[in-house]
């Protein structure tokens, strides 16, 4: 699950019915938001999972399982049995029960994409909003969207790791401060590159941590094995001035060394750091400075 980057619509009791617009993709997302409440929560819808959806869950989870080796966090395989059943998707309170344990989250159902204030506060207060609808057989190999079986698989793993966990609250603080700043897409970029996409380098080479990287057959191993993308250090100015795509794999990803770094790098005030950055030109999906290049070679698969 990412935000809708674009503002807020206005809500009195309860949000707009009409869903909101996400990013650069021109098909509004889908999903029934009348039945959200305020904070644009709701139900899992379980009992309008039919046959096929529990299938295509089960089809999916495999497949994406059996890729994990060698490509995908030591710490997120170490933690996806924690999601529980498999051969069906899953009840969201039988998550939470473990969950809640682990790290004092929970996940929350959602309609679909949420604007950021609410997306940012929902983090703030250690709640993960959770699609609740699942995608098509037709879209079983892509989908622009977040699905239930890309938040839940994708995300909710990490959020049993203490470090992890404690980094997504502490962005969803920081974006409240971002929207108060106008800084909002600038951070949006840092969640993008990080937790949909960032990629971790263990002992044994390099690995993927991103949600999207880790839901997706063909990205995963295109992220850490093909030797077409660039693969920079993470800094936070670098990556907040790089604009990415929805809609292809990633050609830049961005690579830490240990989820306490990502912590730890989020600690200061972004303030000083959003105001230099607003004055130094954006950067393309591609794009390569000439440090980066020396920098990138270190961060090559192995």
């Amino acid at each position: 699950m990412n935000p809708s980057p674009q503002p807020s619509p206005a809500k009195a009791a309860a949000p707009a019915a009409e869903p909101v617009v996400y990013g650069q993709s021109d098909r509004p997302p889908r999903g029934d938001y009348s039945r959200a409440a305020a904070d644009y929560t709701c139900p899992q819808n379980y009992a309008a999972y039919t046959a096929a959806d529990h299938d295509t869950y089960r089809r999916l989870y495999e497949r994406q399982a059996a890729l994990l080796p060698g490509l995908a966090s030591d710490e997120f395989i170490a933690a996806l049995p924690s999601l529980g059943v498999k051969d069906h998707i899953p009840r969201f309170e039988e998550i939470n029960e473990r969950l809640y344990r682990a790290t004092r989250w929970e996940i929350v159902a959602v309609p679909g994409l949420i604007p950021e204030v609410p997306f940012f506060t929902l983090l703030a207060n250690r709640k993960f909003p959770v699609t609740d609808w699942l995608r098509t057989p037709e879209e079983f190999d892509y989908i622009v969207e977040p699905d239930v079986f890309h938040d839940l698989f994708g995300h909710v793993p990490l959020l049993f790791n203490p470090v992890f966990a404690d980094y997504v609250q502490r962005y969803g603080q920081g974006g409240l401060k971002a929207h108060a700043l106008g800084a909002c897409e600038l951070l949006s970029r840092l969640y993008w590159y990080t937790i949909e996409f960032g990629l971790i380098r263990q002992s044994d080479g390099l690995r993927a941590y991103g949600a999207g990287i880790l839901s997706s057959a063909g990205e995963l191993q295109y992220a850490v094995r093909s030797e077409e993308p660039h693969r920079i250090p993470l800094a936070l100015e670098r990556t907040m001035r790089t604009r990415y795509k929805i809609d292809t794999y990633q050609q830049t990803y961005f690579v830490i060394d240990s989820f306490q770094q990502l912590f730890d790098m989020t600690a200061p005030d972004f303030a000083p750091v959003y105001e230099r950055v607003k004055g130094l030109p954006e950067l393309a999906a591609d794009a390569l400075l000439s440090n980066d290049e020396r920098q990138r070679w270190a961060t090559k698969p192995t």
